[in-house]
């Protein structure tokens, strides 16, 4: 049957209706239209052969031109509503509402009035609607038989109604169950004279509501509703209270629970009740960490799906077969399993806008997403205007002739050839991204990998096992062996099921990798300790079996650097960054990381405890970065510097934002009376030693200063609970070290060293601007002085930063007795070398010893201060090399002194790095680094007049 003959098929139909509606009435738009539409729907012409008047209705009405928002749907069925006085009624209306409305939301979709995402949204808030009213309407009888539930406290209850699925999504298709989860907050019992329980009042509201929406009548049903995905599925109650909720899913929620909760939505109910429930189980949905145990889990439930269709014979099914729409589905779930912890745009309910979030995040190529955004456009469509053939639940392509035709018309097309070709071209390429996407990972298929696979096993005789690692690129194969087989049995019995499974799958990819190495054998014992830390932990294992890369990049970072791995080993979180290695050697600058934070900030909703956290991996993470750059020489040692200092900036400058908080909230904002002007003070963080000079280095600790500029009268913080400002201002700086160096699950921020500030251990922790102006210039050692050479303001109040810098510059040019001086510094040298143990002749230490990094600071700091009332550009900059420039620049310094010391200290810092990364001390071989010493002895011997040690 063509086109034209189907529209001919269907005139008695469209003659019946035109008679019950003047011609003068019908739009130009639905006289062209109908014909198609009834022609393709035979539910639309059995519902206007019913009611007579619906036809006439919807025309008159214009409600085929529009779609009217919730409030509109919602008013209309109150009105529908309004004289109901009993269930049976109630059943009526809302099955004759349903029936207008679904004929509503297909005319205008068939006609192309209504986009497919506008089609989907129309039928969810009709399923919204329909719940909720008649949750309203059968809550108002209980309460008036059995009264109000109550908790403890008298608070009132209220049932939630969670819709999950496409129903959730706003993604309902046409002829749908709708997948319902009904909760309580809080037990207690209701307030009437025939008091119930309230889980018992819930439960038979939710059977009510049920009963309502699901029975099948003469007028047809509402909406099927599927409970089974209620904690303990059809074996559980029907409802839960919030604690019950949360206990099973802590417990006992599987896998599949998580898929089916990621579009959860709050439909209908208690609302703020149901925020709070959402909120209570998002961490059960989506993990903190990167989860991806989610490839396989996904890959085994498509291939379940996949044998299921094969016996069923149903590879026509354009939701579940191959290209369908289960597999666009399953390409956003994977990605919102796997990172919907970390990132918020992919906790939407709406697969469009995660797939949206997936192109801005970097996650999918645009032209990937593009295809799959059409595919699922087209499938929904075709899906859709198969159910509204017959108002039937099916997803599977017509075999019936008339039926290929019905819906090849309702799609465009002319004829079912057409169509066809046109829906296998989106499928293919829907499957072909879901297989690129979903993939399994390529096994080796060597024979040495099948070696490994039967070493790791314990099935190879030791001669061959060692012949196999020999060939896998260990230098040392008895010693590996003897490594691996310890391991394996230190693992006995710790492993079991797919944690056994997967760690099976991924140890002999890794004695591949490690034997690939520069340094096999330091590299195996380090990355087998890493995987003991996670082993418990089967995601962390899945990652490195999906991700080869991640696994390359581990066993490379292990091998160059204990120092990582065991940083990796304590925070195995940071597995996440080695998958992709553009970000991990390229660490980002100092504004990125601001962004970044941001980012990962905004995630934790307010909670203190849980930002703590999230800082400490932030510094873990950005550290990392620099770490790995610094391993395959991508930064050089002043880089690495800068990038260690730009991090300490960030976390500084956000500890105080939230300690500022804190304090605020409880307290109020300091503020004082100056010259009969109201002002707010402030406060400030300043940076000493490494952190002031931008030396940073891997675990340097933060030499900090603290300042406020609280002066004049009435100095007290105006909040409810006011305190003087200078307690104010002590507590913010004690607030800051706690948010430090407080030890958390995620380890700590920083060491903080305080005793640089005036009067060291013993002075106030906390110095006013006008005290510490008043100190350095009067009260402070030499050796004060020297230090403030490298001090920085780092954050807070700019009108602080402003006096400090005023104050520094002032305070270092001051002219002084050279003589003094030099003698002050000399002995300041001499005192500290004393208090180091005494080296071998042998061994040099690369920071204090003769003629190592100290030495060289020492040099700048005495010229500087010797000579900057003379040359007030020697102060303007914090770090060392920059002052050796300016030094030479003012003709202090030689060129060729300046350039000696710069190459000494860019040498000696450099490999103090490398000894950090490699976990070894600071002592090294003395004749390694001659070239470097010597000249800064020699130069220390010309400027002091005599030997440094």
């Amino acid at each position: 049957m063509t086109s034209d003959e189907l529209r001919l098929s269907v005139q008695p139909v469209v003659q019946s209706l035109l008679k019950s509606c003047p011609d003068h009435e019908l739009p130009a738009f639905v006289l062209d239209a109908l014909p198609t539409v009834l022609a393709v729907s035979p539910f639309i012409q059995s519902a206007f052969l019913r009611d007579s008047r619906l036809f006439a209705d919807l025309v008159r009405s214009g409600d085929l031109l529009v779609s009217y928002p919730a409030k509109g749907l919602s008013d209309r069925l109150s009105r529908y509503l309004e004289s109901v006085t009993d269930e049976k009624a109630l059943g009526r209306c809302l099955r004759k509402f349903r029936r207008r409305e679904m004929v509503r939301i297909a005319w205008r979709d068939l006609v192309g009035q209504a986009t497919t995402e506008e089609t989907l949204n129309d039928l969810s808030e009709l399923a919204d609607v329909c719940v909720e009213q008649a949750l309203q309407w059968h809550e108002a009888r209980l309460v008036e038989r059995y009264g109000v539930p109550r908790d403890a406290k008298g608070e009132r209850q209220g049932l939630v109604v969670l819709g999950l699925g496409k129903l959730g999504g706003r993604e309902l298709n046409y002829s749908s169950d709708i997948d319902l989860i009904f909760a309580f907050e809080k037990e207690g019992e209701t307030d009437g004279a025939k008091a119930l329980s309230n889980s018992e009042f819930f439960t038979r509201l939710g059977q009510r509501l049920i009963r309502s929406l699901n029975d099948v009548t003469e007028d047809g049903f509402v909406f099927r509703v599927d409970m089974r995905l209620r904690p303990y599925g059809d074996e559980g109650p029907l409802v839960m209270s919030f604690d019950g909720m949360e206990l099973y899913y802590a417990t006992q929620g599987r896998e599949w629970e998580r898929y089916a909760l990621i579009k959860a939505r709050v439909i209908a109910g208690d609302q703020a009740a149901g925020l709070r429930l959402m909120n209570m189980l998002r961490p059960f949905v989506f993990r903190r960490y990167l989860d991806y145990g989610a490839f396989a889990q996904l890959r085994d439930m498509k291939q379940m799906i996949e044998r299921e269709m094969a016996r069923k014979g149903m590879q026509d099914n354009i939701k579940l077969g191959p290209g369908g729409i289960r597999e666009i589905e399953f390409i956003a779930q994977l990605f919102q399993l796997i990172r919907g912890g970390r990132e918020p745009a992919l906790r939407s309910p709406s697969l469009l806008k995660v797939l949206d979030a997936l192109v801005a995040l970097g996650e999918l190529p645009a032209e990937v997403v593009a295809d799959l955004k059409n595919g699922y456009d087209f499938l929904r469509r075709s899906e859709n205007r198969l159910q509204m053939m017959y108002d039937q639940q099916t997803q599977t392509l017509p075999v019936d002739k008339v039926d290929r035709q019905r819906l090849a018309l309702a799609m465009g097309y002319e004829d079912w050839e057409t169509y066809i070709a046109a829906l296998n071209e989106r499928r293919r390429r829907v499957h072909r991204h879901f297989g690129d996407v979903l993939r399994v990972p390529a096994g080796q298929g060597s024979e040495q990998q099948d070696q490994l696979e039967l070493l790791w096993k314990d099935q190879l005789d030791r001669e061959i096992a060692k012949t196999a690692l020999s060939a896998a690129g260990f230098h040392e194969p008895a010693r590996a062996l003897e490594v691996v087989t310890n391991w394996r049995a230190e693992l006995s019995g710790l492993q079991s099921g797919p944690a056994q499974t997967r760690l099976d799958a991924l140890m002999p990819n890794l004695l591949r990798a490690v034997g690939a190495s520069t340094d096999p054998e330091a590299a195996l014992p380090r990355v087998l300790n890493l995987i003991t830390q996670v082993v418990r932990r089967s995601v962390y294992i899945a990652l490195l079996v999906e991700q080869p890369q991640a696994l390359h990049q581990l066993v490379r970072l292990c091998a160059a650097s204990p120092w990582v791995a065991e940083l990796l080993s304590q925070h195995p979180i940071l597995l996440d960054e080695l998958i992709d290695p553009h970000t991990l050697y390229e660490p980002p600058g100092r504004e990125t990381l601001v962004e970044e934070l941001k980012r990962m900030i905004a995630n934790c909703d307010g909670d203190p405890e849980r930002e703590m956290d999230e800082l400490r991996r932030f510094r873990q993470l950005a550290t990392l970065r620099v770490a790995a750059a610094d391993i395959a020489g991508a930064l050089p040692v002043m880089k690495v510097s800068d990038h260690l200092t730009w991090i300490a900036e960030v976390i500084l400058e956000r500890v105080l934002e939230l300690a500022w908080q804190q304090l605020t909230t409880r307290h109020g904002l300091p503020r004082g009376q100056r010259d009969g002007q109201t002002y707010r003070p402030g406060f400030a963080i300043i940076g000493y030693g490494k952190l002031g000079g931008i030396e940073l280095g891997y675990g340097s600790d933060l030499d900090l200063v603290f300042l406020h500029d609280s002066e004049g009268e009435d100095t007290v913080t105006d909040g409810g609970k006011s305190i003087d400002n200078s307690l104010f201002f002590a507590r913010l700086a004690q607030k800051v070290i706690h948010l430090l160096n407080t030890r958390t699950q995620a380890g700590i921020l920083y060491e903080v060293d305080t005793r640089l500030r005036p009067d060291g251990a013993s002075g106030l922790l906390v110095s006013s601007i006008h005290a510490y102006e008043d100190y350095q210039r009067h009260h402070a050692w030499t050796w004060e002085i020297q230090a403030l050479v490298r001090a920085r303001f780092i954050a807070g109040n700019p009108d602080i930063q402003a006096r400090f810098e005023a104050l520094r510059c002032a305070v270092l040019c001051q002219e002084r007795d050279p003589e003094a001086l030099r003698q002050d510094v000399i002995q300041m040298r001499q005192k500290m070398r004393a208090e180091d143990k005494a080296l071998s002749s042998e061994l040099f230490h690369l920071k204090k010893g003769c003629g190592g990094i100290t030495d060289i600071e020492f040099i700048v700091q005495y010229l500087l201060l010797a000579h900057a009332h003379r040359h007030p550009t020697l102060v303007h900059y914090t770090d060392n090399i920059r002052q050796l420039e300016a030094l030479a620049a003012a003709n202090i310094l030689t060129q060729a002194q300046s350039q000696a010391l710069i190459d000494a200290y860019r040498a000696l810092r450099d490999a103090g790095h490398a000894q950090v990364l490699k976990g070894e001390s600071a002592l090294v071989p003395k004749v390694r680094f001659q070239a470097y010493w010597q000249p800064v002895i020699e130069i220390w011997r010309h400027i002091f007049k005599s030997a440094p040690c």
